[in-house]
């Protein structure tokens, strides 16, 4: 169980992960030490890793796509899985893929594009090398140049929810 001290630590993690520990001990008010032990302990009770989220437009990406997909009934075979897993090494671009349910589908992949062609390409690779799964395919394109954006991507937003958590 996290202590009131572990979602304030976190809270400043998430804020900015390069705050040395002497920096976040100042500003939560405890000592050092006590920082340094309860990050180490947070880096393997939680499997932290410190990621730093670009904005993609400027890297030259475009598109965030999220797709889902509708599994057909049969079990997904498990000879499939290395061939999935050559899938994902193949493309770096897709970030996160999970089962999950909603929207009358099993399965989401979140993937970046620099275009919507290259886009299209990989949705074509999709439906060729796991179509025969599927029932279904659907995809939410978001562009990253649109002029709508009420929050860009980042967890800095997440920082004062984890200290209302305390």
């Amino acid at each position: 169980m996290l202590k009131s001290l572990d979602f304030r630590l976190l809270s400043e993690l998430v804020k900015d992960a390069k705050s040395s520990d002497r920096q976040i001990a100042k500003k939560i008010g405890v000592s050092q030490p006590t920082i340094t032990r309860r990050r180490a302990m947070l880096e393997k009770e939680l499997s932290l890793n410190y990621t730093t989220i670009p904005d993609w437009s400027k890297l030259g990406y475009d598109i965030l796509a999220l797709t889902f997909a509708k599994w057909k009934h049969q079990m997904f075979p498990d000879e499939r899985v290395p061939q999935a897993r050559e899938f994902l090494q193949k493309h770096p671009n897709i970030i996160f893929v999970s089962t999950g349910q909603g929207l009358g589908s099993d399965r989401v992949c979140i993937s970046l594009h620099k275009n919507y062609r290259e886009y299209n390409r990989f949705m074509g690779e999709l439906r060729q090398d796991w179509g025969k799964y599927m029932d279904d395919l659907n995809s939410f394109i978001i562009s990253f140049g649109a002029d709508n954006v009420l929050r860009p991507i980042t967890l800095r937003f997440l920082a004062k929810y984890l200290q209302e958590q305390q």
